[in-house]
């Protein structure tokens, strides 16, 4: 998480191409952005706030706790 925390801290993020571009293993579910991160071992879900320039770290998450979709429920992901 440390690599991703060093990108986001950094960014300068304007709308969810930024995030793609700065990183790949970011996709777009809904209002959340969803990431890999740790090797791919883990899945951080975060609402951005372009405007302010601020990341809300909502859930970090295994594949597996992932798959369930539970997180699903809290962040506007229909």
């Amino acid at each position: 998480m440390s690599a991703w925390y060093k990108v986001a801290r950094h960014a300068d993020w304007v709308h969810f191409p930024d995030v793609k571009q700065s990183w790949s293993r970011s996709d777009k579910v809904g209002a959340s952005v969803v990431s890999d991160i740790s090797h791919n071992k883990c899945r951080l879900v975060a609402w951005i706030s372009y405007r302010s320039k601020r990341v809300f770290i909502r859930h970090v998450l295994s594949h597996a706790e992932y798959d369930k979709e539970r997180w699903k429920d809290e962040c506007d992901c229909d």
